[in-house]
């Protein structure tokens, strides 16, 4: 049989994890650098603390786990006969892989909470695993980068995570738009509608707008039972062009009796204010009303990031995420409020790769290529090897007395950039000659120079 893997996976050649490492340790770095401390939790999660967290589409997307040994010998001969897949999955499924790094956030911050410093800033970068269609930039396993804080209302978290963002992306050389918005002001209109009780029907009809366009937005309301009235009423706002003021001004003349939609309009234009003073680099940021994000668990403000730039033909979410007031009350742990973003790694690795924005240098893990002249010269090849990977330089010898041709076609195919030479001449002279496979220059030199020069070029 012809060796396959499943659909919606990957495997990833030596080249596509230099650039993925590049791009996690540049993560990383600001992560950091705003003070997140790493964590890492389970592959697989309990199956009930993960359903009914991210929404009815969601836990049909949840990767179940069969039970060890005979999973079905506790199934009655009645249930079989239903063949009713979901009143059998609690019967023969305890576990599953985790959909994000969210909810198992939230189960260790409950878990843990005796041990923890609040407020408790962590990010974490792993798998998830979602039963999804796959296509261009969706997987089936792809990795999240997360960062959260959590035990603090203070929106200047969320005034943070944007600086977080520009930060990324600053770095990255890749220029965003984020979106914002706060499901406070969608539960606005949702209660302006008489419509509370649909709340996430309108809200899992929303997120996918971009998609489906406002006629289908509106069908997928009506399914769901949502009046026609209120589908009305939203269509405006579904279409709505104007700034951040004018989009501001339309929601507080929409939402005048709302308490909870004034709320959330008063905590955008907080974000806003404080955002206003600084300049960003990466990110140009504004406000979209018809922004949603389809997870149950955002209370608050939320984000949603894509590329900003021209030549880009992705133009799906590259990161996101929001605000949750009550995640942790799930697990027993209530009024413990929580902001966090999540960078799609799998996404974010498309679209530098499509506009060519890794560095030059990111696919060679090695600075030099040490040539094997032969039983005689290698002691001394050893010893410079030694030097120079004791000065912080990557470098290999190669293993086998061959060919120089050969030796050379090894250093091109790995995309070493330098190669030593180090045979009786040198030894004698106590020097090395460098040559630079890419200009083809040779230069003859001590070891001290030569890492000297790999280092300023580094």
């Amino acid at each position: 049989m012809k060796p396959s893997i499943p659909k919606g996976t990957r495997d990833f050649t030596p080249e596509d994890m230099l650039k993925r490492n590049f791009l996690f340790d540049t993560i990383k770095s600001s992560f950091q650098r705003f003070g997140y401390l790493p964590l890492e939790t389970p592959s697989m999660e309990n199956l009930s603390t993960l359903m009914g967290k991210y929404g009815e589409e969601g836990d049909k997307l949840i990767f179940k786990i069969l039970n060890s040994g005979d999973f079905l010998s506790e199934v009655s001969a009645d249930e079989l006969s239903l063949k009713n897949s979901k009143k059998l999955t609690s019967s023969i499924s305890e576990k599953a892989l985790r959909y994000d790094l969210t909810v198992p956030f939230a189960r260790y911050v409950v878990m843990h909470q005796n041990e923890i410093t609040f407020p408790f800033k962590r990010y974490q970068i792993q798998p998830v695993w979602r039963a999804d269609r796959p296509q261009k930039g969706r997987y089936r396993e792809f990795f999240q980068c997360d960062a959260d804080v959590i035990g603090t209302n203070s929106l200047l978290c969320e005034l943070e995570l944007l600086q977080l963002i520009d930060d990324v992306f600053a770095k990255l050389g890749l220029n965003v738009v984020v979106l914002i918005n706060n499901r406070k002001i969608l539960s606005g209109i949702a209660e302006v509608f008489n419509e509370s009780e649909k709340i996430i029907d309108i809200t899992v009809a929303i997120d996918k707008l971009d998609k489906i366009g406002p006629e289908k937005v509106a069908e997928e309301m009506r399914t769901k039972g949502v009046s026609e009235k209120a589908i009305d009423g939203l269509k405006p706002l579904l279409v709505f062009e104007g700034s951040d003021q004018e989009k501001i001004d339309l929601l507080k003349k929409l939402l005048q009796s709302s308490e909870v939609g004034i709320q959330g309009i008063t905590e955008l234009e907080t974000l806003l204010d404080y955002a206003s003073p600084f300049t960003f680099k990466n990110i140009e940021y504004k406000v979209d009303i018809t922004l949603a994000r389809g997870l149950n668990y955002y209370t608050g403000a939320i984000f949603e990031v894509k590329t900003n730039e021209p030549k880009a033909t992705f133009n799906s979410s590259i990161c996101g995420g929001g605000r949750y007031d009550d995640l942790t009350g799930i697990f027993g742990l209530p009024g413990m409020s929580g902001v966090g973003i999540s960078f799609g790694a799998d996404r974010i690795c498309d679209v530098l790769e499509e506009l060519n924005l890794f560095p030059a240098n990111v696919e060679s893990s090695l600075d030099l290529l040490f040539i094997n002249f032969g039983e005689d010269d290698i002691p001394y090849s050893l010893q410079l090897l030694n030097k120079v990977r004791a000065a912080g330089i990557n470098a290999e010898m190669y293993p086998d007395a061959a060919k120089m041709k050969k030796q050379f076609s090894y250093a091109d195919a790995r995309k070493i950039p330098f190669v030593v030479m180090a045979g009786s001449e040198e030894r004698a002279a106590s020097t090395l000659m460098l040559k630079d496979m890419k200009t083809g220059d040779q230069q003859k030199m001590e070891l001290n120079s030569l890492i000297e020069f790999i280092r300023n070029r580094n």
